[in-house]
Order: structure tokens, then sequence, then C-alpha cells
């Protein structure tokens, strides 16, 4: 509904929920102030059953950035970001979001553009690269974009 999907279905459930956002062409249906410079949208649904009941609870689309200072490690918990809490409306705990002990997890989302037919662009490199590019390849055939 809010972007232009041009892969198969199936790869959307292959990799969806999970720590991978995608790519793709925005729609004429988002609202215009969402990423305004850009013909792109970042479209992700996260595997926590807290976040994904929010996104059920509202009628349009959830933007939402990282709870952290950018260029900083993602965090987990509501108490890692409790410095920002003073520049926020609100905060919901709906617990931990990964393994705190885990480094991994620290990595924010694989960022991956599925914007051109039949290729792919890795953006961050993020939690869950190696097993992405494997589907992506293996499974599905796409080349990196810059090949």
């Amino acid at each position: 509904r809010y972007c232009h999907v041009n892969v198969p279905d199936e790869l959307l459930r292959d990799l969806l929920p999970g720590p991978v956002t995608l790519v793709l062409e925005r729609s004429e249906e988002l609202n215009k102030d969402l990423n305004p410079f850009t013909s792109l949208v970042g479209v992700r649904i996260p595997d926590h059953p807290f976040m994904r009941d929010l996104a059920r609870a509202c009628s349009g689309p959830l933007a939402l950035t990282s709870a952290n200072i950018s260029s900083r490690g993602s965090t987990l918990t509501v108490l890692e970001f409790q410095d920002l809490w003073p520049q926020l409306s609100l905060v919901i705990d709906g617990g931990p979001i990964g393994d705190i002990q885990s480094p991994e997890c620290r990595l924010g989302s694989t960022v991956v553009d599925l914007s051109v037919s039949g290729k792919f662009s890795i953006i961050r490199p993020g939690c869950a690269l190696t097993p992405t590019v494997e589907i992506l390849q293996k499974k599905y055939g796409l080349v990196p974009e810059s090949s």
C-alpha cells in the first residue's frame, strides 16, 4: 500500500518479520512529509510481539527512528536511552528488543535496497547481513547492484 513491491511475496515472507529493512519505491499513498527528499521508503516488520501489536492498532504506517544518537550503538531496553527521555513525548516499555548480551543485536537492522528490479544494494550491513544476502542471491538470484 505504501510502496511499490517489485519482488516476489515469498521473498518478503523470507525476510519479514525480522531484523531487515527493505527499501522500495514509495507509492503515492504514503504521506509526502515522510522522507520528502527521496522516492524511496524503508519498510520493516519487526519480529517483536509488542511492536507488531502496536502497528496493528494503528490505522496507518508508523514512522519510527532508533532510540539512540546517530552513530552510537543501538539500544535494546528503555533504560539504555534514558538520557533522551526529556526530549520525547512518550516512552513505552515493551520489553527488550533483543539479547542484551549479544553485540550483534546492537548493529541494528540490515538495510537492503530492492528498488531496482533483479538487483539489491546493502545500505547498512546490520545484524542479519549474511542470511539476507544468501536469501537474495541463492534463493532469488538477485545480484548486487554494483555488479
